[in-house]
């Protein structure tokens, strides 16, 4: 019996690894669902327009395929790609999710919420705007003289609906309690502007110089 197994082993064992790899080759992978968040990328934005609707970044989806495709490494880069080169004027575009869906190789898309993404154009504008200081209460025993920001206006760039709406910048909060114990009569201070609304941004870095002149309580008028 011994001899019957061990005879011409070596091609017994070529037959059963073969049969193996056909077996293996024949019955398919359980096909299996899940559900993940994916980003969304907007492409080839047209030089003279923005997007002033609300701005989707992510979407949820519900993909299938074999469970080796399915795990986060291989899902890693799936996204929604919104190529909007085509868009020639202001106005609203529809964009269907499945049309736009970046999947691997071998996984389905099979829901999409939402289905469609709806994105509105406007004119890019530029317009000049005054820029507001905030500024804290001056050390113990000082008063503000008088204050100057450089440059007292910024050019703000965004869609025109948008950007027609904002009447003023704003200052980071200038703290005036940092200064020295003997603070100096002039203080000058570098500060950032803000933008309320978040489709609108001040052209340039957006940092303006703020000037504060200080005295002793009671000095100003001497």
């Amino acid at each position: 019996m011994l001899r019957l197994i061990t005879n011409r082993w070596p091609y017994k064992l070529f037959s059963l690894a073969a049969a193996a790899l056909l077996w293996l080759v024949l019955v398919e992978e359980p096909e299996v669902s899940t559900s993940i968040l994916v980003p969304v990328q907007y492409r080839n934005m047209p030089k003279d327009l923005e997007i002033s609707s609300d701005v989707r970044d992510r979407i949820h989806v519900e993909v299938r395929g074999p469970a080796s495709k399915l795990t986060p490494a291989r899902l890693d880069d799936a996204s929604v790609v919104m190529d909007l080169g085509f868009v020639g004027r202001a106005g609203e575009r529809t964009f269907p999710v499945k049309d736009n869906m970046h999947l691997p190789g071998g996984v389905a898309l099979d829901r999409a919420v939402p289905a469609q993404v709806r994105v509105r154009f406007e004119k890019r504008v530029t317009r000049e705007v005054p820029v507001v200081v905030r500024i804290g209460s001056p050390p113990r025993g000082y008063e503000i003289v008088s204050q100057q920001v450089a440059p007292g206006r910024v050019r703000l760039v965004g869609p025109e609906s948008r950007v027609r709406e904002v009447e003023s910048v704003e200052t980071d909060p200038v703290d005036l309690t940092d200064t020295d114990e003997s603070p100096k009569e002039t203080e000058e201070f570098l500060v950032k502007t803000y933008v309320a609304d978040p489709q609108v941004r001040v052209d340039g870095d957006g940092r303006v110089a703020v000037r504060v002149q200080l005295a002793r309580i009671g000095a100003a008028g001497k």
